[in-house]
């Protein structure tokens, strides 16, 4: 073969060896994960905890949008809800259809979480709920597609009334069956399933429910509502609501004199307590709080040891967005911990066990997630039930907690196994709504 025609081959292999070396660079660079994160960043949702959820989603996804995750590049996509579940589906199906994400992550509203996931589940793509708790988002449903850490409403409303229940005869001085329990909320798939809960757990303990009672949470005059807890002259209130609607009825309930042992609320707005302080005033001490642990107060000696140092840098990124605030949310911490169970657990076994990020292999990733108590920021465990299951893509091992402002400060007061200190109940005498 002539030299020449032998040097032109030769470059002609090297030129095709550089092109294929360049296809499959960009190929391995091309690899990743494109995420549409979903949560309301206007409307009165925001307020009440959508914002501060996605601010938790934000810290902990930028941490793997600069290093990626087994090779794979981390894209965030985040679109705004509204605070209205109709732009709650259109964005989701946008993201997906328009976006082209791989899944979808967030939601903070129950009256979203249940038509979204069964549009999400229709187009079989995969959906990481951080927040909404109802029940009818997974009751039922066999989704294959939807998968929920967060603990669920009904456990919410059993645990406020089995902490009354235990304390009924020490601190408030009555046997369950003599006690009386108002319980009222809003009207949409969150008040709804807490409700459930709630009831469920007075029936189990034996109170009396002199009202039970929903009502829109943009109502503007919830006076009526207030008359008729007057009325049935309850010893605990049971209150699950978003804001500005628990401002509204604490506003009327003390202008009209309502009188309580206690008030005790399930997440969102009264999980906010910036907000629930600025509509309350010195009336949002005492109040109780039912929601996952704060990170901040999970206990961290019993705790997978990785994870205090997250917390930490939670907590320093949350307080350069929000510095000065008095109690940082739990929604805050909610937010982080599943999005960070997501990236740390579920991602990289969905590419290494499972060969990429399609739906069906983050689908059985999630499956195979075997978190054991204490394996999260939120001190509960993760492992989700078979498909079939009755309340299938729903963490099994997740649980609330009751904690109680005081001065300012947040307190777990229930269960005992994670309690820092003894509840205060009955509220104290001089106390607006004390009934003592």
């Amino acid at each position: 073969m002539p030299v020449r025609k032998a040097a032109r081959l030769f470059v002609g292999l090297f030129a095709a060896m550089a092109v294929l070396g360049m296809a499959a660079d960009a190929e391995a660079q091309e690899k990743k994960i494109k995420i549409g994160v979903i949560y309301d960043l206007t409307g009165p949702l925001a307020g009440g905890g959508s914002e501060l959820q996605y601010i938790g989603a934000k810290i902990v996804l930028d941490q793997y949008v600069k290093s990626g995750v087994e090779g794979y590049k981390v894209e965030a996509v985040y679109a705004d809800a509204q605070s209205k579940p109709d732009v709650a589906i259109n964005e989701a199906v946008r993201l997906i259809e328009q976006e082209k994400v791989d899944m979808l992550l967030g939601f903070y509203s129950s009256a979203q979480c249940v038509p979204v996931a069964g549009r999400v589940e229709q187009l079989k793509k995969f959906m990481w709920i951080t927040t909404c708790i109802s029940s009818a988002v997974l009751d039922g449903k066999n989704y294959k597609y939807v998968f929920r850490p967060q603990a669920s409403g009904d456990q919410f409303g059993m645990m406020t009334m089995d902490f009354i229940a235990q304390n009924s005869k020490a601190k408030l001085g009555k046997e369950p069956k003599d006690l009386r329990v108002a319980i009222i909320h809003e009207d949409g798939a969150y008040g709804v399933d807490v409700a459930k809960g709630n009831e469920a757990g007075a029936k189990k303990a034996g109170f009396q429910i002199v009202l039970k009672e929903g009502y829109s949470a943009t109502a503007p005059d919830l006076s009526a509502l207030v008359t008729k807890l007057k009325r049935a002259r309850p010893d605990v209130l049971f209150h699950t609501g978003y804001n500005p609607d628990i401002t509204l009825f604490g506003r009327q309930a003390r202008e009209q004199g309502l009188k309580v042992a206690a008030l005790i609320g399930h997440g969102a707005g009264y999980g906010v307590y910036e907000k629930l302080k600025e509509g309350l005033g010195v009336d949002a001490n005492y109040v109780f709080n039912t929601d996952p642990i704060s990170i901040w107060a999970a206990n961290q000696k019993t705790m997978d040891p990785k994870l205090p140092p997250v917390i930490k840098m939670v907590g320093e990124e949350f307080d350069k967005v929000k510095p000065g605030v008095a109690i940082r949310s739990a929604h805050v911490g909610m937010a982080a911990s599943n999005t960070y169970l997501f990236l740390t657990d579920v991602l990289p076994r969905a590419i290494k066990k499972y060969g990429g990020v399609d739906p069906e292999a983050l689908r059985k990733a999630a499956l195979d997630v075997d978190v054991p108590e204490g394996g999260t920021m939120l001190g509960f465990g993760v492992k989700f039930p078979a498909e079939g299951a009755q309340m299938a893509g729903q963490n099994e091992r997740s649980f609330p907690v009751v904690i109680q402002y005081v001065d300012d400060k947040s307190y777990v007061v229930w269960p005992k196994s994670q309690a820092v200190r003894e509840a205060v109940l009955p509220l104290p005498k001089g106390t607006t709504f004390s009934n003592q």
